[in-house]
C-alpha cells in the first residue's frame, strides 16, 4: 500500500468550492470520507454475510487428510465427508496429503483461505506433539488454525510377549524396576503416541526401558510378537488380532474407561499407575480466521454424526470411539493438550529438525 496520505490538499475548486469561500478542512473531509466508507462496509457487510452463511456451503468443501489413503484417519475422513455431503448438500472431497509427520497437509490447510472450503482432518500429532517435537514449524498449531470439532479417540492398549512372563502391569513395573533398562520397547518412531505414551507410562511409575523405534507400528507389533522387543503400546486395531490370537498378553489400557472390545483388561490408572491416561485423538479444523456461524454449521453436523449409533459402529470397525464438544471446548482441549505433550516430549529427547 502506498505511504501516500488518504487525501491531499486540493485547489478550492476541486471540492466543489467557490473561489473566495473558505474550503472545508481537509482534516474535516479525511473524517467524514473515512465515516462513510466504514458504514458502508458495515452496511453491506450485515447484508451479505448472513445470507452466504446461511447458503454454506455453495460449492464443494475438501478435507485435507494428512496421512496416506488407506488407514483409519483416512477412513475416518472419508466416513465424514460422506455424512457432511448427504446433510449440507454439496460434494466433500477427502484429498490425501501425506508428509513429514502431517505437516504437509497442516501447512496446506494453514494457507489456505478462511472460507470454509478448506478444512483438516487434524490429529493430536499435528496439533499438540509437532508444536514441540518440530525445532521449526511452518504453522503455529496454538494460532493458525480455527477449532471445528472433536470427531474421534483412539484408544491404545499395552502389550507384552507372553515370554516375558508378566501378566499385569504391575508385574511389568516389577520387573522392570529389578532390572533397570534391560527390558525394551517397541514404538511406531520417535515423538509418535506409541512412543510418548510409554514415555508418560515410564515417567510417571519410576522404570526405566529401552526404546527401540520402527518405521511404523506394525513392523514393531511383530517384533513385540517375536520377542524381539518386551512390550509396546499399541493402538487398538492391530493389536486385537494378536491379543485374541494369544500371541501377545493385554496388560492395561490408556484410556480413562475400559474398551467394551477388552472388557476384562484394566486401565492403567486401575492397574497401578493412577492418574495415567493417555489417547490419540482427531478433529476437524479449517484455516484461523474462518466465520463463526460456518464453524457452527459444520459444528452441529459433527455432533449430530458422532451421536449416532451407526457412527459408532463404524467408528468402532477401525479402532476409533466417537467424541464430540463445542469449537470453544476443541479449542481449549488443543491448547492444554500442547502444554501437556511438551513436557513428555522434552524428557523423551524426541526432535525434528
Amino acid at each position: 500500500m502506498s505511504d501516500a496520505p488518504f487525501f491531499t490538499a486540493q485547489p478550492d475548486h476541486a471540492w466543489g468550492n467557490k473561489p473566495g469561500k473558505p474550503a472545508l478542512p481537509i482534516r474535516a473531509m479525511r473524517r467524514a470520507a473515512i465515516a462513510f466508507v466504514t458504514a458502508a462496509a458495515v452496511t453491506v457487510a450485515a447484508f451479505v454475510s448472513p445470507a452466504a452463511a446461511q447458503g454454506y456451503p455453495t460449492r464443494p468443501v475438501t478435507i485435507i487428510v494428512p496421512y496416506a489413503a488407506g488407514g483409519a484417519t483416512d477412513i475416518l475422513g472419508r466416513l465424514v465427508a460422506k455424512r457432511l455431503q448427504e446433510k449440507l448438500g454439496q460434494p466433500f472431497v477427502v484429498e490425501n496429503r501425506p508428509g513429514a509427520g502431517t505437516v504437509v497437509g497442516a501447512d496446506h490447510v494453514a494457507r489456505s483461505a478462511p472460507d470454509g472450503y478448506t478444512l483438516l482432518l487434524a490429529t493430536s500429532t499435528t496439533l499438540a506433539i509437532n508444536a514441540t517435537l518440530f525445532k521449526k514449524l511452518p504453522y503455529n498449531p496454538a494460532k493458525d488454525f480455527t477449532a471445528v470439532g472433536l470427531v474421534a479417540n483412539v484408544p491404545f492398549v499395552l502389550v507384552a510377549n507372553p515370554q516375558l512372563g508378566v501378566k499385569s502391569l504391575k508385574d511389568l513395573i516389577a520387573l522392570a524396576k529389578s532390572k533397570p533398562g534391560a527390558l525394551t520397547y517397541g514404538s511406531a518412531g520417535n515423538g509418535s503416541p506409541h512412543h510418548l505414551f510409554m514415555e508418560l507410562l515410564k515417567s510417571m511409575s519410576g522404570i526405566k526401558m529401552v526404546h527401540v523405534p520402527y518405521k511404523g507400528s506394525a513392523p514393531a507389533m511383530m517384533d513385540v510378537v517375536s520377542s524381539h522387543v518386551s512390550v509396546m503400546i499399541s493402538d487398538l486395531t492391530p493389536a486385537l488380532a494378536q491379543i485374541r490370537g494369544g500371541k501377545v498378553v493385554p496388560l492395561a489400557v490408556t484410556t480413562a474407561h475400559r474398551l467394551d472390545a477388552l472388557p476384562n483388561v484394566p486401565t492403567v490408572a486401575e492397574a497401578g499407575v493412577p492418574g495415567y491416561e493417555a489417547t490419540a485423538w482427531q478433529g476437524i479444523v479449517g484455516p484461523a480466521g474462518m466465520p463463526a456461524d460456518v464453524v457452527k454449521k459444520l459444528n452441529d453436523e459433527l455432533r449430530a454424526f458422532t451421536a449416532d449409533p451407526a457412527a459408532k459402529e463404524a467408528f468402532a470397525k477401525v479402532g476409533l470411539q466417537t467424541a464430540s464438544d463445542t469449537p470453544a471446548e476443541f479449542d481449549a482441549y488443543i491448547n492444554s493438550e500442547i502444554k501437556r505433550w511438551a513436557d513428555v516430549v522434552r524428557s523423551s529427547g524426541a526432535t525434528v529438525n
